[in-house]
């Protein structure tokens, strides 16, 4: 398995990272099994396991603590805090109080003493950068944390917490975790430059595009049972995609290659991707998840996908993850209209 150095953090990990989110309620409920792919996994020569404080409502959180008893020392072990998995905002975010009760929270459902990667799961409009850095600089200061990074900040967010911290005397975010697969190459424009700019590592999740890109039938796809218009083709977006997917598929087959190896492989290929995060549901999906993570894409391959989906094209600009809000600026109508005034006569 491929190392890589985790931006500035000193820490080596591996360059497929194995995702939780489809761990616990409402995906795999078989907690036996989830603990046995983790372990799986590490025997493997993965080291990060990425979970969530939200996932399964924590319950994530402590299968992954079981399953690293005996391999603590062997993981680079990342979860995130601060997303809305409930109504009351003082359960989430990035203010200074939910900063440490989530911390707390994390470590005893972890069975740890210390979180390799803490992340904050998407940019709080609500608390200023400098009150959230100056709470998460306090935690590595006394050793809760190793690192700390966020996940899908706007590119502009990105460079003003770097200026935050530089000016005001704080530890800095080291890593970005961000949505990138072929069907989602925004992040190329300005997102992945800026943060090799700043030195900073880079977690992608979501190579296989939502299930796009798993190369089973959109019908048998999971997501389409929560979700049908997720991969409704009389969408005319969802339509284009096929197209594309179907576009692809013609080119892993030339290349004697699963279409879903080839999406996983092409994430890799980035230099500005630290590690790809895949997401199995099962022991079959992890083992040949696996077995592609070494597979490298020759030049010629990747400029027949960029014929295909151009560098910098967001195929499906209206699939958006929880972690991708809108600020305020969008959401609340007031902050656009000036209230109280006369409009002017001509």
């Amino acid at each position: 398995m491929e190392r890589r150095y985790l931006g500035a953090t000193g820490m080596s990990v591996s360059a497929t990272a194995l995702g939780t989110a489809n761990f616990g309620p409402p995906t795999n409920t078989d907690r036996a099994e989830t603990v046995g792919m983790i372990r799986t996994a590490i025997e493997a020569g993965i080291n990060v396991i990425d979970t969530s404080d939200g996932y399964g409502d924590g319950e994530v959180e402590m299968i992954v603590g079981e399953a690293i008893q005996d391999h603590r020392d062997d993981v680079v072990l990342a979860t995130k805090f601060g997303a809305p998995f409930v109504d009351d905002p003082n359960r989430q975010g990035a203010s200074p109080r939910w900063v440490r009760r989530a911390v707390e929270a994390s470590l005893r459902r972890l069975r740890t003493d210390h979180i390799d990667l803490f992340q904050l799961a998407r940019y709080d409009w609500n608390t200023g950068l400098d009150e959230t850095l100056s709470a998460l600089t306090d935690l590595q200061s006394a050793g809760l944390i190793r690192a700390f990074g966020h996940s899908s900040f706007p590119v502009e967010k990105i460079v003003e917490a770097q200026w935050v911290a530089e000016r005001r005397g704080h530890a800095r975010f080291a890593t970005e975790q961000a949505r990138y697969s072929i069907l989602h190459r925004e992040l190329e424009t300005a997102v992945l430059p800026t943060a090799q700019r700043y030195g900073m590592g880079v977690l992608s999740y979501g190579p296989l595009a939502n299930g796009w890109l798993s190369g089973r039938a959109l019908a048998e796809n999971l997501r389409a049972k929560f979700d049908p218009s997720m991969f409704d083709t009389t969408d005319p977006a969802n339509a284009r995609c096929a197209e594309l997917v179907a576009e692809l598929a013609k080119v892993a087959e030339a290349a004697g290659i699963p279409l879903p190896h080839m999406a996983t492989a092409f994430t890799r290929t980035h230099p500005a991707i630290t590690s790809v995060i895949i997401g199995p549901r099962t022991p079959h999906q992890l083992q040949d998840q696996i077995a592609a993570s070494d597979l490298v894409l020759t030049d010629d391959l990747l400029d027949a996908i960029d014929a295909i989906v151009a560098p910098g094209t967001e195929v499906i600009p209206g699939d958006t993850s929880i972690y991708r809000t809108s600020p305020p600026s969008i959401t609340d109508p007031a902050q656009r209209r000036r209230h109280g005034q006369r409009s002017s006569k001509t």
